[in-house]
């Protein structure tokens, strides 16, 4: 479980990453849509989704020739768990970490696609 949770804490100290979530709390999104507001390749958006692919944090589908991103709440509880061990932290409200991001980050959301 340890190294699990190095895993997700890791690919969750990443600013790029965090944005890339916050967009995917939205809905599914192919990855060339996930890239367009980044100012960065496409190859180095694909590391950040291996990232966070690896970590469990999201899912990456094919569908015919476009690659779709999917966010997997999951492994964010297991990190939310893993905090309120410590009894300061409430469990992850996904709709408070998308509030959250999107005032951390407000140039991904104002660049987002609607």
């Amino acid at each position: 479980m340890t190294d699990r949770l190095d895993t997700i804490f890791s690919a969750l100290a990443d600013p790029t990453r965090r944005a890339i979530l916050s967009m995917l709390l939205e809905d599914d999104m192919a990855v060339t849509d996930v890239a367009e507001p980044f100012q960065m390749s496409l190859a180095a958006i694909s590391k950040h989704l291996q990232v966070l692919a690896e970590a469990g944090l999201i899912s990456q589908e094919r569908r015919g020739r476009v690659k779709w991103c999917k966010l997997e709440p999951d492994a964010l509880r297991a990190a939310s768990v893993w905090m309120q061990g410590f009894g300061q932290f409430e469990p992850v409200n996904l709709d408070a970490f998308e509030r959250f991001l999107a005032a951390e980050l407000p140039e991904c959301q104002e660049n987002r696609p609607e």
